[in-house]
């Protein structure tokens, strides 16, 4: 069966800014409160999809969430006009002000978990948005979030769609971010690795000891349930503690992973040598190929400088040609270690024969790289001609998206901007136009009930 992966993109919104809001995030607690460029970093997000479009990957667009969301400071308690609303919660409660302001909506990696239909039960493609339970400014996301993979992914015959999992600890589920997909070719039937930090209902599991573990078992286990997928094929590994502690808040800054490749440091996961045989067992018997594994150890490229750099959270990507290319962020290149680490990958043996480097500062300083960025969903021609043709990414709609950054976007956002009722108006603005260029709607909960 012909199939492709489209990778979904989210747009960085307006209020894009730096409050360090993500404990056990390093780099956005070294940048928190000082000054962001939302414009930059929309188009810096915007080029890498650009770049993808031109080198013959299907890409979308998601759009941001509304911010700052006010409906969710209505249900704290504060009360009011939307004006009054913001300078009270500036005055008396400023981080949740920040935290409602928080454009982290753009790392789509973290918005759901997707199931392709070669590896359901029922052959369809399951969507189950993350719960997020881990950071109050990411789990108000998830009402948006499924609201608007409902209006993209519309047609019941060919996609289902789940509610995020309970908002509590023990299901805490953080996205695609520890989720990934091996395959022969993306048609044919794949195994699909989750990995979790913790085990949420064993007392006796420590779990690291300086940040905290997102992914609970439990949570991965409910997903691999509810997508109906064949458990036998379908593996479970545990983060290491180590790693966590080291700034690995997500398995996608410590491996990558694409149809028959996999990249993982060696610091990765409990017991690395017989999950890794566990791997190569699995895939060989589910898809009958060679899966290619390729190890960076501690040595070659030491953990903290993986985080550091953000080598792994690049993108691996198909090629038309078949070929494999590497969508790595500028730090990467520009580090000793990982730079020689890239060139030994190249000159060996595989199935990558190319690096691209790419810029996206603005979302490195918050600890998002390239592959935070996207949502992989793996699609037939069919069911990619069911997808809402608006939010595909076309010449002409890069050169609108591009215009409408331009026009709605500051070059600079300090954390005392949060107060100024004006940015709130822009959002809006910025996002009522950006429905019409993706022909998406009313989605946003402000152009059916408009305030201020």
């Amino acid at each position: 069966m012909n199939a492709v992966e489209v990778n979904f993109d989210g747009l960085v919104g307006p209020t894009h800014n730096y409050a360090g809001l993500s404990y056990g995030n390093i780099a956005s607690t070294e940048h928190g409160l000082t000054e962001s460029n939302p414009r930059a970093a929309a188009l810096e997000g915007l080029g890498k999809m650009k770049l993808l479009m031109d080198l013959g990957i299907p890409q979308a667009v998601l759009p941001p969430h509304e911010r700052p969301d006010l409906w969710t400071l209505r249900d704290l308690g504060f009360c009011g006009t939307d004006y009054q609303i913001i300078a009270k919660a500036a005055r008396e409660a400023p981080f949740l002000l920040a935290a409602c302001y928080s454009a982290s909506g753009m790392w789509t990696a973290n918005s759901a978990t997707v199931s392709p239909s070669p590896d359901t039960a029922d052959g369809l493609v399951h969507f189950t948005p993350a719960n997020l339970v881990s950071f109050f400014h990411r789990s108000i996301e998830q009402r948006f979030t499924a609201k608007v993979l409902e209006a993209i992914f519309n047609d019941q015959s060919a996609f289902v769609h789940h509610k995020a999992l309970p908002g509590a600890a023990q299901f805490s589920d953080e996205g695609a971010a520890n989720h990934t997909r091996l395959c022969k070719s993306y048609g044919e039937p794949g195994i699909e690795l989750f990995v979790y930090g913790r085990k949420a209902f064993d007392r006796d599991d420590p779990g690291p000891s300086v940040f905290p573990a997102r992914q609970s078992f439990e949570a991965s286990a409910a997903i691999a349930r509810l997508h109906r997928l064949d458990l036998s094929k379908t593996l479970f590994f545990r983060q290491n503690p180590e790693a966590i502690d080291a700034g690995v808040f997500h398995n996608d800054v410590i491996s990558v992973g694409n149809q028959h490749v996999f990249v993982f440091h060696s610091g990765a996961f409990v017991d690395g040598d017989r999950v890794i045989g566990e791997l190569r067992r699995t895939f060989e018997e589910r898809c009958q190929a060679q899966l290619f594994v390729l190890e960076v150890t501690q040595d070659q490229l030491p953990a903290s400088d993986a985080v550091k750099t953000y080598l792994f959270n690049s993108q691996l990507v198909t090629l038309p040609d078949q070929t494999m290319c590497l969508i790595a962020p500028l730090e990467s290149k520009e580090h000793e270690k990982a730079g020689a680490m890239l060139a030994q990958l190249l000159a060996e043996s595989n199935p990558i024969s190319k690096v691209r480097f790419i810029d996206i500062r603005q979302s490195m300083k918050n600890g998002g790289g390239p592959a935070c960025l996207r949502l992989r969903v793996v699609l037939t021609d069919t069911q990619l001609s069911l997808v809402h043709e608006g939010v595909l990414l076309t010449e002409q709609r890069y050169r609108q998206l591009e215009a409408w950054i331009h026009c709605h976007y500051r070059d600079r956002l300090n954390p005392q901007d949060l107060a100024d009722p004006l940015l709130a108006e822009e959002s809006r603005s910025a996002l009522d136009a950006l429905t019409q260029i993706l022909q998406l709607g009313s989605v946003y909960d402000f152009q059916q009930n408009p305030r201020m």
